[in-house]
Protein backbone atom coordinates (compact mmCIF):
# COMPACT_ATOMS: atom_id res chain seq x y z
CA UNK A 1 0.00 0.00 0.00
CA UNK A 2 1.30 3.23 -1.25
CA UNK A 3 1.63 5.86 1.93
CA UNK A 4 -0.47 9.26 0.96
CA UNK A 5 2.71 11.05 1.68
CA UNK A 6 4.22 9.44 -1.81
CA UNK A 7 1.11 10.62 -3.84
CA UNK A 8 1.77 13.59 -5.29
CA UNK A 9 -1.12 13.73 -7.78
CA UNK A 10 -4.27 12.17 -8.09
CA UNK A 11 -7.49 12.88 -10.03
CA UNK A 12 -10.72 11.03 -8.93
CA UNK A 13 -13.15 9.90 -12.21
CA UNK A 14 -11.98 13.67 -13.86
CA UNK A 15 -14.45 14.04 -16.83
CA UNK A 16 -14.94 17.27 -19.15
CA UNK A 17 -17.47 17.32 -21.74
CA UNK A 18 -17.63 20.05 -24.80
CA UNK A 19 -21.68 19.95 -24.95
CA UNK A 20 -22.70 16.65 -25.80
CA UNK A 21 -18.99 15.44 -26.70
CA UNK A 22 -17.43 13.54 -24.36
CA UNK A 23 -13.36 14.80 -24.43
CA UNK A 24 -12.40 12.83 -21.43
CA UNK A 25 -14.55 10.44 -19.01
CA UNK A 26 -13.86 9.60 -15.56
CA UNK A 27 -10.41 9.51 -15.23
CA UNK A 28 -8.41 7.74 -12.65
CA UNK A 29 -4.46 8.83 -12.07
CA UNK A 30 -2.55 8.63 -9.37
CA UNK A 31 1.52 9.67 -9.66
CA UNK A 32 3.97 9.19 -7.05
CA UNK A 33 7.09 11.03 -5.82
CA UNK A 34 9.98 10.18 -7.98
CA UNK A 35 7.81 8.65 -10.92
CA UNK A 36 7.60 9.59 -14.70
CA UNK A 37 4.42 8.20 -16.02
CA UNK A 38 3.77 8.91 -19.54
CA UNK A 39 0.56 9.77 -21.00
CA UNK A 40 -0.26 8.33 -24.40
CA UNK A 41 -2.67 8.46 -26.83
CA UNK A 42 -3.16 9.43 -30.66
CA UNK A 43 -4.62 12.60 -31.96
CA UNK A 44 -7.76 13.30 -29.78
CA UNK A 45 -7.92 11.22 -27.08
CA UNK A 46 -7.73 13.81 -24.88
CA UNK A 47 -4.58 14.14 -23.71
CA UNK A 48 -4.16 17.87 -23.93
CA UNK A 49 -7.42 18.51 -22.38
CA UNK A 50 -6.19 16.55 -19.62
CA UNK A 51 -3.31 18.07 -18.81
CA UNK A 52 -5.13 21.72 -18.88
CA UNK A 53 -7.29 20.06 -16.41
CA UNK A 54 -4.47 18.66 -14.34
CA UNK A 55 -2.76 22.29 -14.32
CA UNK A 56 -6.12 24.37 -13.69
CA UNK A 57 -6.51 25.59 -17.19
CA UNK A 58 -9.29 23.89 -17.96
CA UNK A 59 -12.58 23.02 -15.42
CA UNK A 60 -13.06 19.80 -15.23
CA UNK A 61 -17.38 19.17 -15.86
CA UNK A 62 -16.97 16.74 -12.89
CA UNK A 63 -14.52 14.61 -10.98
CA UNK A 64 -11.35 16.20 -8.58
CA UNK A 65 -7.84 16.66 -8.68
CA UNK A 66 -5.52 16.72 -5.85
CA UNK A 67 -1.92 18.07 -6.07
CA UNK A 68 -0.11 16.90 -2.46
CA UNK A 69 -3.31 16.67 -0.91
CA UNK A 70 -4.33 19.83 -1.67
CA UNK A 71 -7.91 20.43 -4.22
CA UNK A 72 -7.19 21.78 -7.06
CA UNK A 73 -10.51 23.41 -7.19
CA UNK A 74 -10.99 24.39 -3.75
CA UNK A 75 -7.50 26.07 -3.58
CA UNK A 76 -6.25 26.61 -6.73
CA UNK A 77 -3.38 28.94 -5.85
CA UNK A 78 -2.11 26.78 -3.23
CA UNK A 79 -1.97 23.58 -5.65
CA UNK A 80 -0.98 25.34 -8.35
CA UNK A 81 2.46 26.31 -6.56
CA UNK A 82 3.23 23.15 -6.33
CA UNK A 83 2.82 22.73 -10.24
CA UNK A 84 5.03 23.34 -13.27
CA UNK A 85 3.67 23.13 -16.52
CA UNK A 86 5.26 23.17 -20.17
CA UNK A 87 2.37 23.40 -22.85
CA UNK A 88 2.82 22.31 -26.21
CA UNK A 89 3.96 25.49 -27.29
CA UNK A 90 6.30 26.78 -24.42
CA UNK A 91 4.86 30.10 -23.05
CA UNK A 92 8.20 32.44 -23.98
CA UNK A 93 8.88 36.23 -24.18
CA UNK A 94 11.05 35.70 -27.22
CA UNK A 95 12.45 39.72 -26.85
CA UNK A 96 13.79 39.06 -23.04
CA UNK A 97 16.84 37.22 -22.76
CA UNK A 98 17.28 33.82 -20.52
CA UNK A 99 18.08 35.52 -17.66
CA UNK A 100 15.57 38.29 -17.80
CA UNK A 101 12.46 35.59 -18.32
CA UNK A 102 13.64 33.08 -16.10
CA UNK A 103 13.98 36.39 -13.20
CA UNK A 104 9.83 37.47 -14.43
CA UNK A 105 8.87 33.66 -14.08
CA UNK A 106 10.53 33.77 -10.41
CA UNK A 107 8.37 36.57 -9.52
CA UNK A 108 5.14 34.74 -11.04
CA UNK A 109 6.22 32.06 -9.04
CA UNK A 110 6.73 34.16 -5.77
CA UNK A 111 10.33 32.55 -4.98
CA UNK A 112 11.42 34.69 -2.42
CA UNK A 113 13.47 38.45 -3.87
CA UNK A 114 16.78 37.00 -1.61
CA UNK A 115 16.73 33.45 -3.36
CA UNK A 116 15.70 34.55 -6.90
CA UNK A 117 19.19 34.89 -8.24
CA UNK A 118 20.30 31.51 -7.18
CA UNK A 119 17.28 29.68 -8.32
CA UNK A 120 17.83 31.19 -11.73
CA UNK A 121 21.69 30.12 -11.38
CA UNK A 122 20.70 26.73 -10.24
CA UNK A 123 18.32 25.89 -12.77
CA UNK A 124 19.74 27.15 -15.73
CA UNK A 125 22.91 24.69 -14.28
CA UNK A 126 20.07 22.03 -14.46
CA UNK A 127 18.99 22.92 -17.94
CA UNK A 128 22.22 23.46 -19.81
CA UNK A 129 21.74 26.39 -19.97
CA UNK A 130 24.87 27.96 -17.86
CA UNK A 131 26.31 30.29 -21.27
CA UNK A 132 22.77 31.20 -22.40
CA UNK A 133 21.85 33.87 -19.61
CA UNK A 134 22.53 36.93 -22.11
CA UNK A 135 21.16 35.59 -25.17
CA UNK A 136 17.57 36.57 -27.12
CA UNK A 137 15.37 33.66 -26.57
CA UNK A 138 14.26 35.07 -30.03
CA UNK A 139 17.80 33.82 -31.30
CA UNK A 140 18.03 30.09 -29.59
CA UNK A 141 17.42 27.08 -31.55
CA UNK A 142 14.24 25.69 -30.89
CA UNK A 143 15.91 22.77 -28.74
CA UNK A 144 17.77 25.76 -26.41
CA UNK A 145 13.91 27.01 -25.78
CA UNK A 146 12.80 24.24 -25.52
CA UNK A 147 14.91 23.94 -22.51
CA UNK A 148 14.55 27.29 -21.46
CA UNK A 149 10.59 26.28 -21.51
CA UNK A 150 11.00 23.76 -19.01
CA UNK A 151 13.43 25.75 -16.92
CA UNK A 152 10.34 28.21 -16.31
CA UNK A 153 8.81 24.92 -15.48
CA UNK A 154 11.07 23.41 -12.36
CA UNK A 155 12.04 27.13 -11.03
CA UNK A 156 10.37 27.08 -8.70
CA UNK A 157 11.25 23.24 -7.33
CA UNK A 158 7.15 21.94 -8.12
CA UNK A 159 6.55 18.77 -6.74
CA UNK A 160 4.54 17.80 -9.86
CA UNK A 161 6.05 18.68 -13.17
CA UNK A 162 3.50 18.48 -16.48
CA UNK A 163 5.33 18.05 -19.71
CA UNK A 164 3.11 18.12 -23.43
CA UNK A 165 5.23 17.09 -25.71
CA UNK A 166 8.56 18.49 -25.02
CA UNK A 167 10.56 17.18 -27.88
CA UNK A 168 7.93 17.90 -31.12
CA UNK A 169 9.94 19.40 -33.99
CA UNK A 170 13.36 19.08 -31.88
CA UNK A 171 16.67 17.23 -34.02
CA UNK A 172 17.94 13.58 -32.27
CA UNK A 173 20.46 15.37 -30.57
CA UNK A 174 18.12 17.97 -29.27
CA UNK A 175 15.68 15.05 -28.30
CA UNK A 176 18.31 12.63 -26.74
CA UNK A 177 19.27 16.06 -24.82
CA UNK A 178 15.71 16.80 -23.51
CA UNK A 179 15.19 12.94 -22.53
CA UNK A 180 18.37 13.12 -20.52
CA UNK A 181 16.86 16.31 -18.93
CA UNK A 182 13.36 14.70 -17.99
CA UNK A 183 14.78 11.34 -17.03
CA UNK A 184 16.92 13.43 -14.00
CA UNK A 185 14.11 15.65 -12.89
CA UNK A 186 12.23 12.26 -12.39
CA UNK A 187 14.65 11.87 -9.65
CA UNK A 188 13.57 14.90 -7.72
CA UNK A 189 10.22 15.63 -9.02
CA UNK A 190 6.93 13.59 -10.49
CA UNK A 191 6.79 14.17 -13.92
CA UNK A 192 3.73 13.42 -16.30
CA UNK A 193 4.85 13.51 -19.77
CA UNK A 194 2.15 14.01 -22.89
CA UNK A 195 3.60 12.00 -26.24
CA UNK A 196 2.65 9.90 -28.91
CA UNK A 197 6.26 9.37 -29.63
CA UNK A 198 6.16 5.72 -28.62
CA UNK A 199 10.04 4.86 -28.28
CA UNK A 200 9.57 8.04 -25.50
CA UNK A 201 7.65 6.34 -23.48
CA UNK A 202 10.24 3.20 -23.22
CA UNK A 203 13.30 5.66 -23.01
CA UNK A 204 11.65 8.13 -20.28
CA UNK A 205 8.52 6.59 -18.26
CA UNK A 206 8.27 4.40 -15.34
CA UNK A 207 4.92 3.71 -16.48
CA UNK A 208 2.58 4.59 -18.84
CA UNK A 209 -1.48 5.51 -19.58
CA UNK A 210 -2.97 4.82 -23.17
CA UNK A 211 -5.99 7.25 -23.56
CA UNK A 212 -8.04 6.61 -26.48
CA UNK A 213 -11.53 8.27 -27.47
CA UNK A 214 -11.14 10.20 -23.63
CA UNK A 215 -10.69 6.84 -21.45
CA UNK A 216 -7.72 5.10 -20.03
CA UNK A 217 -7.82 1.47 -22.05
CA UNK A 218 -3.78 0.59 -20.96
CA UNK A 219 -2.14 1.55 -17.16
CA UNK A 220 0.80 -0.51 -16.63
CA UNK A 221 4.64 -0.13 -15.63
CA UNK A 222 6.69 -0.11 -18.67
CA UNK A 223 7.82 -3.35 -17.55
CA UNK A 224 4.19 -4.50 -18.12
CA UNK A 225 4.05 -3.02 -21.55
CA UNK A 226 7.21 -5.00 -22.62
CA UNK A 227 5.33 -7.76 -21.70
CA UNK A 228 1.62 -7.03 -23.28
CA UNK A 229 4.38 -6.97 -26.29
CA UNK A 230 4.75 -10.31 -26.17
CA UNK A 231 2.78 -13.09 -27.63
CA UNK A 232 2.52 -16.94 -27.46
CA UNK A 233 4.36 -17.25 -31.07
CA UNK A 234 7.45 -18.34 -31.59
CA UNK A 235 10.40 -17.21 -33.91
CA UNK A 236 12.96 -20.15 -35.15
CA UNK A 237 16.20 -19.89 -37.04
CA UNK A 238 18.33 -23.36 -37.89
CA UNK A 239 21.29 -23.65 -39.66
CA UNK A 240 19.82 -26.07 -42.11
CA UNK A 241 16.14 -24.96 -42.13
CA UNK A 242 13.71 -27.87 -42.68
CA UNK A 243 10.32 -27.59 -44.82
CA UNK A 244 7.31 -25.76 -43.36
CA UNK A 245 5.61 -28.88 -43.53
CA UNK A 246 7.94 -30.41 -41.06
CA UNK A 247 7.75 -28.01 -38.66
CA UNK A 248 3.73 -28.08 -38.59
CA UNK A 249 3.60 -32.10 -37.98
CA UNK A 250 5.68 -31.51 -34.74
CA UNK A 251 3.35 -31.53 -32.09
CA UNK A 252 2.01 -28.51 -30.36
CA UNK A 253 2.60 -26.64 -33.96
CA UNK A 254 -0.02 -24.94 -35.37
CA UNK A 255 1.21 -23.12 -38.22
CA UNK A 256 4.67 -22.27 -39.83
CA UNK A 257 5.67 -19.20 -41.55
CA UNK A 258 8.34 -17.75 -43.02
CA UNK A 259 9.73 -14.24 -42.00
CA UNK A 260 12.70 -12.80 -43.07
CA UNK A 261 16.33 -13.41 -42.48
CA UNK A 262 15.51 -16.88 -43.24
CA UNK A 263 13.37 -17.32 -39.77
CA UNK A 264 10.06 -18.84 -39.13
CA UNK A 265 7.19 -17.87 -37.24
CA UNK A 266 5.66 -20.56 -35.68
CA UNK A 267 2.19 -20.25 -33.83
CA UNK A 268 1.85 -22.62 -30.76
CA UNK A 269 -1.42 -24.39 -30.03
CA UNK A 270 -3.06 -23.15 -26.94
CA UNK A 271 -2.81 -26.36 -24.74
CA UNK A 272 0.49 -27.85 -25.97
CA UNK A 273 3.78 -25.33 -26.23
CA UNK A 274 6.24 -27.08 -28.82
CA UNK A 275 9.90 -25.53 -27.66
CA UNK A 276 10.84 -28.54 -26.36
CA UNK A 277 9.59 -30.86 -29.21
CA UNK A 278 10.82 -28.65 -31.86
CA UNK A 279 14.39 -28.84 -29.73
CA UNK A 280 14.28 -32.44 -29.78
CA UNK A 281 13.36 -32.71 -34.01
CA UNK A 282 16.16 -30.44 -34.70
CA UNK A 283 18.61 -32.49 -32.66
CA UNK A 284 17.77 -35.93 -34.20
CA UNK A 285 17.40 -34.24 -37.43
CA UNK A 286 20.73 -32.27 -37.59
CA UNK A 287 18.57 -29.20 -38.86
CA UNK A 288 21.26 -26.64 -36.11
CA UNK A 289 18.65 -24.66 -33.89
CA UNK A 290 20.15 -21.44 -33.84
CA UNK A 291 17.42 -18.97 -32.52
CA UNK A 292 14.38 -19.62 -30.45
CA UNK A 293 12.25 -17.24 -28.85
CA UNK A 294 9.03 -15.61 -28.13
CA UNK A 295 7.96 -13.45 -30.83
CA UNK A 296 7.08 -9.77 -29.66
CA UNK A 297 4.92 -7.39 -31.23
CA UNK A 298 6.01 -4.00 -32.10
CA UNK A 299 5.29 -1.56 -29.26
CA UNK A 300 3.18 0.67 -32.39
CA UNK A 301 1.50 -2.87 -32.72
CA UNK A 302 0.02 -2.68 -29.47
CA UNK A 303 -0.53 1.14 -29.42
CA UNK A 304 -2.57 0.37 -32.74
CA UNK A 305 -4.96 -2.73 -31.44
CA UNK A 306 -5.51 -0.78 -27.77
CA UNK A 307 -6.53 2.94 -29.83
CA UNK A 308 -8.58 0.78 -32.46
CA UNK A 309 -10.54 -0.84 -29.96
CA UNK A 310 -13.97 0.84 -29.41
CA UNK A 311 -14.68 2.11 -26.03
CA UNK A 312 -17.91 1.65 -24.28
CA UNK A 313 -19.75 4.97 -23.60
Amino acid sequence: MTESADITLSTHRLTRRYGNALAVADLDLELKRGEVLGLLGPNGAGKTTTMQMLTGNLAPSSGSVSICGIDLLEKPRLAKAKIGYLPETPPLYRELTVDEFLTFCGRLHRVPRGELSQAVKQTKARCGLDDMGRRLIAHLSKGYQQRVGIAQAILHQPDVVILDEPTVGLDPNQIREIRALIRELGGSHSVILSTHILPEVEAICDRVQIMHRGKIVFADSIDGLRRSRQTENLVVGFMRPPTLEALKAITGVKDAQAMENNLIRVLCHQDVHPAEAITRSAAENNWGLTQLSPEHTSLEDVFAQLTRQEVAA
